[in-house]
């Protein structure tokens, strides 16, 4: 399932490439030929992602909400104009206290104790092994397709514009240079703004849109009132928004804390700082479009791990290797149906 980064990144892109101009939809599948109907030839007005939710508003007063799941994709082609501020030349991130996603450059936010994991100064684009870091396409626009979920790659060069719908295309989003075809969504519909508040007042804080002390405090109130044990918290969109089964892991073993552990029986400290690494990571993965969670590497360690996830993360998919930092077997078991990894002895 894609997680906070890759939707504010996806976010981005209609920012970037959609909001301002007039936008044809249809259902080329015909599953939301009659939300289509309601957006179509309107013009895009806003772009806005909370946690794993994006939301886009037309002139006409009506939101499209997407919720991409377990296995949505957006594909998007023709001039693409990747979206610059996504990582600028320090790495640094645009942040803003509103429920919206800001463009413009601003200070970086980290840990005070989690180690530097590259997100100070990243280096220049590195491509993984499966070719997925979109700051290679960062740049003027090309006549590309670039397919966007839990992962993203530029899939070929575009011949023609439009290209033909491939597979079961939800919906289609066109202007007069660009289309965005989104597949197999948990969500997909058409909501008025108050609508869209109630779904937006459901979910937890997210530290990309408002990592203020409020919302800092929002978390640590709402996780020490609870008897559920962090590792279930963590996934609850109402509890934070955006945590996803990588980070999960990567965050707790960071932090050191048992997922086990019931959210009352942790300090206010310890989830001040487990908030404060989480904007850290969520700012580095919105930057590169990995998930990178390893701390003190070097110039030469840094590009290794960005180009093999098995040197990108603590534990997340390491179930028998020895933990990094003890030796310890990592351990697999199955939490709020989903895989948890994490080291017993250093998460005792």
């Amino acid at each position: 399932m894609p997680e906070g980064h890759s939707v504010h990144r996806i976010t981005r892109q209609f920012a970037r490439n959609f909001v301002g101009r007039r936008v044809s939809l249809s259902s080329p599948q015909g599953r939301f030929a009659a939300g289509a109907a309601q957006l179509d030839g309107h013009v895009m007005t806003d772009a806005r992602a909370v946690g794993k939710q994006m939301f886009l508003e037309f002139d006409n007063g009506l939101w499209l909400r997407v919720h991409l799941g377990m296995y949505g994709a957006w594909d998007f082609a023709g001039d693409i104009i990747m979206d610059a501020t996504i990582a600028s030349s320090n790495g640094r991130m645009g942040q803003t206290n509103q429920r919206g996603t800001d463009l413009s450059a601003g200070s970086d936010t980290r840990s005070d104790t989690a180690g530097d994991t590259g997100g100070g100064s990243l280096p220049g684009p590195v491509l993984d092994s499966a070719g997925e870091n979109s700051l290679h396409s960062i740049g003027a626009p090309r006549r590309t397709r670039v397919r966007m979920a839990e992962q993203e790659r530029e899939i070929d060069q575009l011949e023609t514009f439009p290209p033909e719908p491939v597979g079961q295309v939800r919906v289609r989003l066109l202007t007069d240079t660009v289309s965005a075809d989104l597949r197999g969504p948990t969500a997909c519909e058409v909501l008025d703004p108050a609508q869209v508040d109630a779904v937006m007042n459901r979910l937890g804080p997210d530290p990309q849109l408002d990592d203020t002390p409020e919302a800092e405090q929002r978390f640590v109130d709402t996780v020490r009132k609870k008897p559920t044990r962090i590792g279930l918290l963590l996934m609850d969109q109402s509890v934070v928004s955006g945590i996803g089964n990588v980070y999960r892991a990567e965050l707790l073993f960071r932090a050191r804390i048992n997922p086990h552990a019931p959210g009352k029986s942790l300090s206010e400290e310890s989830l001040r700082a487990l908030w404060r690494d989480w904007a850290h990571l969520l700012a580095i993965g919105v930057a590169t479009g990995q998930m990178m969670t390893m701390d003190d590497l070097g110039a030469d360690a840094y590009v290794l791990a960005m180009k093999n996830r098995a040197d990108r993360h603590w534990v997340y998919k390491r179930e028998g290797l020895p933990c990094r930092v003890c030796g310890t077997h990592i351990t697999l078991e199955e939490m709020g149906a989903r895989k948890l990894y994490y080291c017993p002895s250093c998460q005792a």
